[in-house]
C-alpha cells in the first residue's frame, strides 16, 4: 500500500487551523459547485423532462444553483451542514465551536439576502434541502415541476 503524500495547505486565515491534517484534507474537499445532492436534482429534473435551465447563473444575485431565466425562476439546493437545515437537528462541531457558530450565522444570512435580493427583482426562489432529496427526490421533482414551473 502506497504512503500518501503529506501535502501543506495554504492557510487563509478565514478558517483556524485544525487539529488533524485529516480534517484539513476533509474541508479542503468540499466543493461549491456540482454537489452530489445538486446532481442528484439535476439528473432527475433532466429524466423528467425538465430543460431549458441554467446552472450557477451570474447574472442574477446569488448564483443560483438552477435558474430559469425566461420565468424568473431560481433554485438553490441547500446541503445541510453548511447551510444548518431547518429541518436537521445539527450540532456544531466539538472543536473551533465559536467559529463554526459565527460561519453558519453568516452563511444563513447570506441565503436570507441573496433570495430577498432575487425576490425584489420579481423572481421567484425555490430552495431544496440536501434532507428533502434523500428522503424523497421523485417529491422534490414534482415539486418544481408542478408547484413551481407551472406558477
Amino acid at each position: 500500500m502506497a504512503k500518501r503524500a503529506s501535502i501543506e495547505y495554504i492557510r487563509d486565515g478565514r478558517a483556524p487551523v485544525p487539529k488533524s491534517s485529516i480534517t484539513s484534507r476533509v474541508m479542503s474537499a468540499n466543493k461549491g459547485k456540482a454537489t452530489r445532492p445538486e446532481l442528484l436534482v439535476r439528473k432527475a429534473l433532466l429524466a423528467a423532462g425538465v430543460k431549458g435551465y441554467r446552472l450557477n447563473w451570474k447574472t442574477v444575485p446569488g448564483r443560483p444553483d438552477i435558474a430559469f431565466p425566461g420565468k424568473k425562476k431560481a433554485i438553490f439546493i441547500n446541503g445541510f451542514f453548511w447551510h444548518s437545515c431547518i429541518n436537521c437537528a445539527l450540532t456544531l462541531p466539538k472543536t473551533n465551536t465559536e467559529f463554526w457558530r459565527t460561519k453558519f450565522d453568516r452563511n444563513k444570512l447570506r441565503d436570507r439576502k441573496k433570495i430577498e435580493e432575487l425576490q425584489a427583482l420579481r423572481w421567484e426562489v425555490l430552495v431544496i434541502w440536501e434532507c428533502e432529496i434523500k428522503d424523497n427526490l421523485d417529491g422534490v421533482v414534482e415539486r418544481v415541476k408542478n408547484k413551481f414551473l407551472n406558477s
